[in-house]
C-alpha cells in the first residue's frame, strides 16, 4: 500500500492496459470512463474522498476503464489479491466485471451489439428465457430484438 500525489487531468490507469490496482481517494475527486469506437467518453463513476475506485476485471485481463483525476488527488494505492480463496474474491470480481461490463455496453453499444454481447456472455440460456426477458435485459423492445435477429 502506498500514496500518491495525484495532478488534475492526470489518467492513473489506461484501458486496455493491465492493472492490479485499486485506488482509495483520500482526498480530491477521481473518475472512471470509457470511451467508445466513435470516441464519445461514458462515465462509469465518480471516486471523491473516501470511495474507492477499480477497474473490476481480475488483473490478468486488461482494464476498460480509465481513470484520472478530476482534481488534485491523494490516494492510496492497494494491489488487488484475486489468490485469496478464503474470502471469495474471485467469485466477487467476476460479478463486478460482468456488472461494469454490462453497464458500459448499455451507455454505449449499439442494440445488435448488446445482443452480440449477450450471446457470447450467456451461450446456455438463449433458448432457457423468454425473449420479452433477453429484450428488457438489453433495453431494447422485443419488436426491436426480432429485427435484430432477423438481420443475422
Amino acid at each position: 500500500m502506498t500514496t500518491i500525489t495525484v495532478k488534475k487531468g492526470e489518467i492513473i490507469q489506461h484501458s486496455g492496459t493491465l492493472n492490479s490496482k485499486i485506488y482509495h481517494v483520500k482526498s480530491g475527486l477521481l473518475r472512471g470512463y470509457t470511451i467508445d469506437k466513435k470516441g464519445k467518453e461514458h462515465i462509469f463513476i465518480f471516486a471523491p474522498e473516501n470511495w474507492t475506485i477499480a477497474d473490476s476485471n481480475p488483473p490478468e485481463i486488461p482494464c476498460e476503464l480509465f481513470i484520472d483525476a478530476l482534481e488534485d488527488s491523494t490516494v492510496i494505492v492497494m494491489q488487488k489479491n484475486v489468490d485469496d480463496e478464503k474470502d471469495n474474491v474471485k467469485p466477487i470480481i467476476k460479478r463486478l466485471a460482468v456488472l461494469q461490463k454490462r453497464v458500459i455496453m448499455l451507455m454505449s453499444y449499439s442494440a445488435k451489439e448488446r445482443y452480440q454481447h449477450f450471446i457470447e456472455t450467456y451461450p446456455n440460456i438463449l433458448q432457457r428465457v423468454p425473449q420479452k426477458m433477453i429484450a428488457s435485459y438489453l433495453g431494447i423492445t422485443p419488436e426491436a430484438l426480432s429485427t435484430i435477429k432477423n438481420q443475422k
